[in-house]
């Protein structure tokens, strides 16, 4: 449930001020929590049926036909868009710890390193499951913790910087009404698990005597309490100890100690590592479905292979062009 976006959260910060932006970060939690119960609620709510695809329940609620269109479209496009982010974003801090860790050693492009960020999807994307990839989320989960932690700890030790500014980033109407949309923005890229939270909790066992709907509510409220752990110390600390000059990424405001940065850069790599496999599993399951029903390819193992190399190849693509673009 930890985004990788808690990181942009004192930028976003920035952007809104001190009023507003307690403000968004808390209705934020509110407001994501309450509609994760509700689709908690709805993964059973037909007596004797499950819904364990997203495109399901937009079938169940608006159509057969209506409800893929409806549904399918921004799920793919959030799950896409967070796979490309992740493979910029980790290439981004596998560089920082490169940087850090070997600071006397021939500078390296970032499209480099996120091709060493790919290379590790080209093998666990062929993993078959939600539940094959158990392992890879819980330590991505430990991962999100420790280096939020390390965000506002290092900030907090680093003190408030003697020309912090905490004012707005902008200074004209225009431009605080643009940062303000930006900062909604990076809040709520922040959060993290709507769009696969039915699939997730369809592995769990449910009887009409212990429906799924328990276990997993109690799993929400634990993740919620984590998030809040992470992102509220982040944002405000972060915001506090740096105002207007902290970076879209609160890792790269912070240089010291080198050793507890280049930490903190690789526990992300291996955060996005899980995180995309979350994101993924869906796009495959889409993907190998469309294969076999529509197209009527025969159901193989070269078959998922193909297409989850396919995928990842065009995903590493397009992370490679947008980066070369920006730079």
């Amino acid at each position: 449930m930890v985004g990788a976006g808690v990181l942009s959260l004192p930028y976003a910060m920035s952007e809104l001020g001190w009023g507003p932006g307690a403000a968004v970060l808390v209705l934020s939690w509110i407001i994501t929590l309450y509609t994760l119960w509700q689709m908690v609620q709805m993964h059973e709510m037909v007596p004797g049926r499950r819904f364990d695809r997203y495109h399901e329940l937009g079938q169940y609620v608006f159509g057969k036909k209506l409800g893929l269109y409806i549904v399918v479209p921004p799920q793919l496009v959030v799950q896409v868009g967070v796979n490309i982010v992740y493979m910029v974003t980790a290439g981004k801090s596998l560089q920082k710890f490169h940087d850090t860790v070997c600071w006397s050693c021939k500078k390296l492009k970032t499209t480099y390193f996120i091709l060493i960020f790919a290379s590790v999807h080209f093998v666990l994307s062929h993993l078959p499951n939600f539940n094959s990839i158990s392992g890879i989320s819980l330590a991505a989960a430990v991962m999100s913790v420790s280096y939020s932690t390390i965000a506002w700890g290092a900030s907090v030790d680093k003190g408030v910087q003697a020309d912090v500014q905490c004012s707005y980033r902008s200074s004209t109407t225009a431009g605080k009404v643009f940062d303000f949309f930006s900062a909604l923005g990076n809040v709520a890229f922040a959060y993290a698990g709507h769009n696969v939270v039915l699939e997730i909790q369809a592995t769990i066992p449910s009887t009409p005597e212990k429906p799924s709907k328990g276990p997993m509510w109690r799993g929400v409220i634990i993740a919620y309490i984590v998030v809040a752990f992470c992102y509220f110390p982040v944002a405000l600390i972060g915001y506090r100890m740096f105002g207007k000059s902290a970076c879209e990424n609160i890792l790269n405001t912070l240089e010291k100690p080198k050793w507890l940065i280049a930490m903190a850069n690789m526990f992300v790599v291996i955060h996005f590592i899980g995180g995309y496999q979350i994101y993924a599993m869906p796009v495959f399951d889409m993907i190998e479905t469309v294969l076999v029903k529509k197209l009527h390819f025969k159901p193989s193992r070269m078959l998922r292979f193909v297409a989850r190399t396919a995928y990842v190849a065009s995903l590493h693509n397009v992370a490679r062009n947008l980066q070369a673009e920006e730079v």
